[in-house]
């Protein structure tokens, strides 16, 4: 049990939707994007997405394209986004941690030594958005067996044919990605993404947690309702972005995350 699988049990015994937030480490400096990550627990977020900078991130729209570079122009790497996780751990110990973001860093450090020192620093799950499952080898199985969960994204574009393969190794929780497209670039609607959450649901057990394109504490809800909870990320970052104290942007998250609860 990863502290991934921990929460949800709490949350499904609870009754209580997930709400999940993304920020992108680093951004706009070490010391800020800290500050931001040790309140989120205390804004409600149940699970903590953590970016991870990268000169080349395909899958996300030009707020978090931008907070990367932002995040690289300061200096942030793997290494140091590693070691804002243990800062993190020094003072907190349960909240799940789930690193986002993309191959390249990964095979950079090497696999199994980028493993020993996630586990080492408290990551408990990976989202790496270019790795397909044909490439399962190459990194999911090898993080399962190193006790990390790997989380798959779904989409309105995984039919019924390809759905079986996307979740054979997925762990953790299934990312229902609610739009096509980058992170950023529509309005997630619950009419679409509900019949889609439970035609996923009907193929396994783990929770379906939908990001992209909420922006709302209503719309937090909304999705919430008809899922296992909600991930917001460029929201999050966007206030960041503006050059808001922490602590409003902070005041912002809770109201996303009592949407979601609300649920």
């Amino acid at each position: 049990m990863t502290r991934i699988d921990t929460k949800f049990a709490q949350l499904a015994e609870q009754g209580t939707k997930a709400f999940v937030a993304y920020i992108m480490a680093g951004d706009p400096d070490t010391e800020r994007s800290l500050e931001l990550m040790r309140g989120l627990p205390g804004a409600g977020v149940d699970v903590i997405e953590l970016g991870l900078p990268f000169t080349d991130p395909m899958a996300d729209g030009a707020t978090i394209q931008l907070a990367g570079q932002r995040a690289l122009d300061a200096g942030m790497t793997l290494e140091k986004t590693l070691q804002m996780v243990r800062e993190f751990r020094s003072e907190d110990d349960t909240t799940p941690i789930v690193l986002m973001g993309y191959y390249n860093p990964i095979y950079s450090r090497g696999v199994d030594k980028f493993l020993v020192d996630a586990k080492e620093a408290g990551i408990d799950g990976l989202i790496v958005v270019d790795l397909p499952p044909e490439e399962d080898a190459e990194l999911c199985i090898p993080a399962q067996k190193a006790g990390l969960n790997f989380i798959r994204l779904a989409t309105p574009t995984t039919d019924d044919d390809r759905l079986p393969k996307v979740l054979q190794n997925t762990s953790g929780f299934v990312y229902y990605v609610s739009i096509t497209g980058i992170t950023g670039a529509a309005a997630a609607q619950a009419t679409d993404v509900g019949p889609e959450v439970a035609r996923i649901k009907a193929k396994t057990d783990l929770p379906v947690i939908v990001g992209f394109g909420i922006r709302t504490p209503d719309t937090s809800r909304d999705i919430a309702s008809v899922a296992d909870g909600c991930v917001v990320g460029s929201a999050i970052v966007s206030e960041m972005a503006s050059g808001k104290p922490v602590s409003e942007v902070l005041d912002f998250v809770k109201s996303l995350s009592d949407g979601a609860h609300s649920a």
